[in-house]
Order: C-alpha cells, then sequence, then structure tokens
C-alpha cells in the first residue's frame, strides 16, 4: 500500500516490482521517490512519446533487471544513460528512431542478456559497441539500414544463440564478420541485398548453426564449398532470390541439412550429383523456378526424402524411375508445369499408382498441357491414352474394320430380337407365368442356344467394333432405361452363354433389349450366375452401396463400403489389371479450388484409411469403382460421406464415439441420482411436518371448549352449586343452562396450601 502511495504520477504499481508506464502519453522519464525506485525490477516504458535518455533518468533503479523503452520516438541516448544498470539483462530499445548509438553507452550492462535494437535507422555498427557483452544471448537489428558488416563486429559477443539482421540494406558482408560466433545457432539475413555467395570463408567459423536463411536477396550464384563449415546446419533457405547457377560443390559438407528452399529462383536444371551431399535432407522446395529438365539420378541418393515440390516450372517429362529409391517420399507436388501426357509418362504414372495404393503417397497433381486433346486432364484418369501416337494408328487401323462389319453387326442384333420374340411366344404356350419355369422350358432354352452358338461366333468381330465405337450410347440403351433389377438381370444373361461366346460381344449384341424381354432374362436367373460389369458408371450406381466412415481422428479417417456379388472385368492379360478396384476420393468440402486425392485399394478391400488430413477440417469422401484400367468421367455422387476431423489436441479420436456415449450415460445417471436425493430430502420435510403437527401442544379452544369431558360428580356438584348461587340474583335472559355448557376452570390452581385461606375464598364464592 506505501508503494502504490509513492507510485509516480500516470504510472501504475499495482504489480509488485514492476513499475507499469505503457501508453501513458509521457515525453520524459518519470521521476518515482527513492523507496520505490530502489524495489523495481521490471520499467516498462513502450508506447510513448519520450525522445530523450539522459543520464539522471534511471540512476535511482540499480536493481532494475528489464527495461523496455520500444515503441517511442527515442533520437538519442547519453552515453551514461544506463550506466548505474548494472544488474540489466534486458533491455528493449526497438521501434524507435536512433540512427547511431555511442560506443561505450552498452558498456556497463555486463549481465545484458536480450538486446532488442531492431526497426530503427542506424546505419552503422562497430565493434566497439558490443565491447563487454560477453553474455548476450539475443540481438535483433533487423529493420534498420545497416549496408556495411566490417571486420570482426561481433567479436565480443563469444555467447550470442540468435542473430537477426533481416531487412537492412546489406551489400557487403566482410569473410570475417561473424568470427568469434561460435555459438551462433540462428541467422537471418534475409530482404537484404546480397548479389553472390562465394568466399567459403564468410560462414566458416559458425560451426553450431542450425538455421540461415539467406532468402529475399539478389544472388545470383552460388560458389563451391560455401557451407562446407556448417556441419550442424538443418535448415537453409535461399527463396526468392535471382540464382540462375547452382556449382557442383555449391551443397557439400550440409550432411545434416533437413530443409533446403530454393524456391522463386531461375534455376533450368537439377543436374546429377547436386543434391547428393544431402544425406538426411527431409524437405526439398524447387518449385517456381524455370526447370525443364531433371536428370533421372538427382534424387537417387536422399534416402530420408519426404517432401519435394517442383510446382510451377517448365517440366514436360520425368523418368519413371526417378523416385524408385526414395521409399520414404510422401508429397510430391507435380503441378503447374507444361507436362506432355505421352509414353514417356507411363512409368512415372505406374508408380505414382502403386505408391498410392499402398498409401505411401498423397495424391500429385499432374495437369497434362499437351497434347491438344488431353489438355487441363489430369494424368490420372488418361493412362491408357498416353502413348498417343501408337493409340492413333492403332485407331485408324480398327477404324476400317469397324465401317466394313457395321453392317453385320446390326444384322446379327436383329437376328437376336427375332430369338427373343420366338422364346417369349414358346413361353406364352407353355404357360410359364411370372417367377414360373420347368424342365420343358429349361430344354427348349438349350436348342435355342445350340443356334445361337454359330451365330455369336460370327458377329464376334463386329461386335468387339461395335463396343469400341458406340460404347458410352448402347450401354445407355440397356441400363439407363432399368431399374437395378434390370441391370442384374442383363448380367445374368451375358453371363449363361460366357462358355461360348466372348463378354464383350454378348454386351453389345443384346444392347437393344426391350422391355418385354425382362421376364426371358428373369428365366435365366435361376442358374445363379454373377452379372459381369464392364461400365464403370454402371458399377458405381448399382453394385456399391453403404458408404460409411469411422475412426474419425485429427489426421486419419477410416472408409467402409460394400459391394454386391459380380464378376470382375478383365479385358485381357497385362500387369495390374487386378491390382486396381477401388478409388476413393477426398477433398475439402466447400473450397473453391478441386483438387481431390485418391486412394487406390485392391478389389478385395472394402475399407480404407485415409491419413495426412489437417485438423478440424470437413471433407467429402466418395467411393468409386476401377474398371478395366479406367474409371467413370461423371463424379460419384451417389456414394459419399461426409466427415469433420478432430481438433489437433484430441489424440485418441478413435475412441471418441463411445468415449461419448460413457460420458452420456454417466451424465443422466448422475442425474437420475440427483433427481432421487432431491424427491428423498422433500418427502422426508413433508413426513416430519405432518409429524410434528400431530404433537403439537393442544390449542387453546380446545383447553377451553365446552365439549370436554365432565369431572366427577362431586366436583362438578359443587362448583355448579356455587355458581348457581352466584348468578341467582341477576334476571335470566336467556333459557337456564345446562350442567355440560358450564365452563371447567382448573381452580386447583389458584387455591392456597394454606387451608384456612381456601376456605375462606370459598366462603367469599359462596355469599
Amino acid at each position: 500500500m506505501e508503494s502504490r502511495a509513492l507510485c509516480p504520477n500516470l504510472c501504475d504499481c499495482q504489480l509488485p516490482q514492476h513499475l507499469m508506464c505503457t501508453n501513458r502519453g509521457l515525453r520524459t522519464v518519470p521521476k518515482a521517490p527513492a523507496q520505490v525506485s530502489e524495489e523495481v525490477l521490471i520499467f516498462s516504458l513502450g508506447g510513448n512519446f519520450i525522445s530523450n535518455i539522459s543520464a539522471f533518468d534511471f540512476t535511482g533503479y540499480s536493481k532494475l533487471v528489464r527495461l523496455n523503452l520500444q515503441y517511442n520516438q527515442i533520437k538519442n541516448i547519453q552515453s551514461k544513460a544506463f550506466e548505474k544498470l548494472s544488474q540489466l539483462e534486458e533491455l528493449y530499445l526497438g521501434h524507435n528512431l536512433l540512427t547511431n548509438i555511442t560506443p561505450g553507452t552498452l558498456q556497463r550492462l555486463r549481465k545484458l542478456t536480450v538486446l532488442y535494437g531492431n526497426q530503427n535507422h542506424i546505419k552503422k555498427i562497430i565493434p566497439e559497441l558490443f565491447d563487454h557483452l560477453d553474455n548476450l544471448v539475443k540481438l535483433r537489428l533487423d529493420g534498420n539500414s545497416i549496408e556495411v558488416l566490417q571486420d570482426s563486429v561481433f567479436k565480443s559477443l563469444t555467447s550470442l544463440h540468435y542473430l537477426h539482421l533481416e531487412s537492412n540494406k546489406l551489400q557487403h558482408i566482410h569473410k570475417n564478420a561473424f568470427s568469434k560466433l561460435t555459438n551462433l545457432r540462428f541467422l537471418n539475413l534475409a530482404y537484404n541485398k546480397q548479389s553472390a555467395v562465394r568466399n567459403a570463408l564468410t560462414f566458416s567459423q559458425l560451426g553450431a548453426l542450425t538455421t540461415l536463411i539467406l532468402s529475399e536477396n539478389e544472388i545470383q550464384h552460388v560458389g563451391n564449398n560455401v557451407f562446407q563449415h556448417l556441419k550442424k546446419l538443418s535448415r537453409l533457405s535461399l527463396s526468392n532470390n535471382r540464382i540462375s547457377r547452382l556449382d557442383c560443390g555449391a551443397l557439400k559438407g550440409l550432411s545434416s541439412l533437413r530443409e533446403l528452399l530454393i524456391d522463386g529462383n531461375k534455376l533450368e536444371e537439377i543436374p546429377a550429383g547436386l543434391l547428393d551431399s544431402l544425406e538426411r535432407i527431409e524437405e526439398l522446395d524447387f518449385s517456381r523456378n524455370r526447370i525443364s529438365s531433371v536428370d533421372s539420378l538427382a534424387f537417387s541418393q536422399l534416402k530420408h526424402l519426404k517432401v519435394l515440390k517442383l510446382k510451377n516450372n517448365m517440366l514436360t517429362s520425368l523418368s519413371g524411375d526417378i523416385f524408385a529409391l526414395n521409399n520414404v517420399l510422401y508429397d510430391l507436388e507435380l503441378h503447374g508445369n507444361n507436362w506432355t501426357c505421352d509414353c514417356r509418362l507411363e512409368e512415372l504414372k505406374r508408380w505414382m499408382t502403386a505408391a498410392h495404393s499402398q498409401g505411401k503417397l498423397l495424391t500429385a497433381f499432374l495437369q497434362c498441357h499437351h497434347p491438344e486433346s488431353l489438355r487441363g486432364k489430369y494424368l490420372d484418369y488418361n493412362l491408357s491414352q498416353l502413348c498417343g501416337a501408337d493409340s492413333r494408328k492403332q485407331r485408324d487401323g480398327v477404324k476400317k474394320v469397324e465401317d466394313k462389319n457395321l453392317k453385320q453387326g446390326d444384322k446379327d442384333g436383329e437376328m437376336m430380337r427375332k430369338e427373343g420374340d420366338e422364346w417369349r411366344q414358346q413361353e406364352e404356350e407353355l404357360g410359364v407365368q411370372g417367377d414360373q419355369g420347368g424342365a420343358e422350358v429349361a430344354s427348349s432354352l438349350e436348342k435355342k442356344k445350340q443356334k445361337k452358338t454359330s451365330l455369336s461366333q460370327r458377329s464376334q468381330p463386329a461386335g468387339e467394333a461395335v463396343l469400341k465405337r458406340d460404347k458410352g450410347r448402347r450401354r445407355s440403351n440397356v441400363i439407363s432405361r432399368t431399374d437395378p433389377t434390370a441391370v442384374s438381370t442383363v448380367g445374368l444373361a451375358v453371363n449363361q452363354h460366357r462358355n461360348t461366346t466372348d463378354p464383350n460381344t454378348w454386351l453389345s449384341s443384346t444392347a437393344p433389349v426391350h422391355s418385354s424381354q425382362k421376364l426371358d432374362l428373369l428365366r435365366l436367373a435361376q442358374e445363379e450366375v454373377l452379372p459381369v460389369i464392364t461400365d464403370p458408371c454402371v458399377f458405381n450406381r448399382h453394385f456399391i452401396a453403404n458408404v460409411s466412415v469411422d475412426h474419425v481422428t485429427s489426421s486419419t479417417v477410416t472408409v467402409h463400403w460394400i459391394t454386391r456379388e459380380h464378376h470382375r472385368y478383365t479385358p485381357g492379360p497385362g500387369p495390374g489389371l487386378e491390382e486396381v478396384h477401388y478409388r476413393i476420393l477426398f477433398d475439402r468440402f466447400g473450397t473453391p479450388d478441386r483438387f481431390p486425392r485418391y486412394v487406390y485399394t485392391r478389389g478385395s478391400a472394402r475399407s480404407a484409411t485415409l491419413r495426412e488430413l489437417s485438423p478440424d477440417v470437413t471433407y467429402m469422401v466418395c467411393v468409386e469403382g476401377v474398371i478395366g484400367r479406367s474409371v467413370c468421367q461423371v463424379a460419384p455422387r451417389d456414394h459419399c460421406a461426409g466427415l469433420v476431423t478432430l481438433p489437433a489436441g484430441l489424440s485418441h479420436g478413435g475412441l471418441l464415439t463411445s468415449d461419448l456415449q460413457l460420458v452420456t450415460v454417466a451424465t443422466l445417471a448422475g442425474n437420475a441420482m440427483l433427481l432421487l436425493v432431491i424427491g428423498g430430502v422433500w418427502l422426508g420435510r413433508s413426513m416430519k411436518r405432518r409429524l410434528q403437527r400431530r404433537k403439537s401442544a393442544v390449542h387453546v379452544r380446545h383447553m377451553y371448549s365446552t365439549r370436554r369431558p365432565f369431572r366427577p360428580t362431586m366436583a362438578t356438584a359443587s362448583v355448579s352449586t356455587d355458581f348457581t348461587s352466584y348468578q341467582s340474583s341477576r334476571t335470566a335472559r336467556l333459557a337456564p343452562l345446562e350442567e355440560g355448557d358450564l365452563i371447567d376452570f382448573p381452580c386447583e390452581r389458584y387455591l392456597d396450601n394454606n387451608s384456612a385461606r381456601r376456605d375462606s375464598d370459598l366462603q367469599r364464592f359462596s355469599d
């Protein structure tokens, strides 16, 4: 209380040993009584209009540990201003108007560990400025106008760990400028005017450095062995410079480097051997350069590489085995390049597909720029069209065969329709109705099937051509006009004759199925054969069901689905045809840019776990089928589920549902017990009140009631005689009272123990 009473005007002394004078409009340092100043450890003067620090402003604050003078208008600090502050550990002079600090101003601050001189107008620093600051750990000089770092300018700062020199005008750094800084761990030289990094001695004495930031400069060239002495460096940033060339030995010695950022430069290639010395590298960022060529062995030695960014360059192709040895690579950014989707990318695509199916790689968006027919499409959809030249030649050769056999295929289709009419007529003669059938029907169908065998063999080439040419149109004629039951029966009819005909032929030849023939197809369903599905859109619509999610955490979720029974469609021999049968698409819900990611699973899988999700984000997850290495071009909107990942703090998200259920049950049980206790208390009090009422004393009106039982005859007679004689002289106004209506008074308590007095009183009453 005494210190508050002695607090300087416009200041606050509520906190012990802390004098708070921030944002008070002060123009000079306030004077405090000796009793207050000697106890203060923290003095806050930020956010005022102080312009000058004199030699007498802090003379009484000998125990001061922290002094904050930020956000003032200080232009001048006298050389003896801090002379008495021998215990000071933190000095904040940032965001002022200082142009120079006189040498010797800080020499008495031998215990100083933190010095902020950022956001001023300092143009020059000399070695004498930091004399005797042996304990300084952090120095901020960013946001000034320093142009040159002199020889051994920081030689006295042997304990320095963090040095901020960003946002200056540094053009020249002496080769020995950082000498004696053997304990320095963080050095920021960003937003300066460095044009090159050539001298290997510049960083030679920074053996403990872990972070070096050289971004936002004007560096055009990085010489050999510049970083060779930085054995502990883990993060190097060269972003947003003008680097067009890296010498082959520019990155030598960086054996502990884990993150290299060289984005936003003018590099044109990544040669073999340039990155080989980065034994522990985990993240590489080459985005926003002019890279058009990457050697197939450029990343071969990077066993720990996890993130590689090559987006927004001029790449047209990459070798298929370029990432074969990067076993832990999971984030690959390739979008924004001039990709030519041809045979050269087929091997790369296969590697990406295999990595996706194993859950090792996040989706890499590789959007085709050439040829014109595939521009804007993602490589994920166009694997079968990569070898454009070869496929074009094949299509030109096949087109002639299609034109030749088109008429024959139409004739075969007409004959199939006639056979269907004959089957229907025969069933009408046999009296087959609804779901009936028997041996007679089956035998007649066998006879028809023998005739049909020769027809189907003859129509096979035409059927294949029709399927390739009018696949979508004819398939829509079969499926879109029927319900899911009809789709299954179409598949059943196809499989009924799969031993004698090609599946493709039967899909094309049975295309003109009418609604009247559904009854014929239902007959064949009794043989219990499964449908063959060749169209991924049909598979998505009618064979995938019950998509759900569970075990939602902050970064993972498990997706489940079921499928109806079916035969897998295998168009021919080839690698990977039966490996991928489902694809899970997931993306952030509601974002303007649609860049979904994919996870592939095998045909036997009915669940998949999505990883690397962002916490507390809404996602939309969809499941679709992959039939014959092709997917439906229409998004699978019918089989999607939404989810919201948990916040980052909830690690055991998989048990969240059960935990919530247990908490709910426990809460309900607690509420029930509380209600029972309250009800019991209320009931007890009510019973207690009733019992108290029953046991309470007799009311006064009951005490003198005329309805009480009579006393013995002797006492009653004497009393009544006395009262009769007493009232006999008065005129009777009412009917004479009966003996039962008299009030019985307990006269005994008014009588004395003295018998003589009692007799006299009785004699008086009788008179």
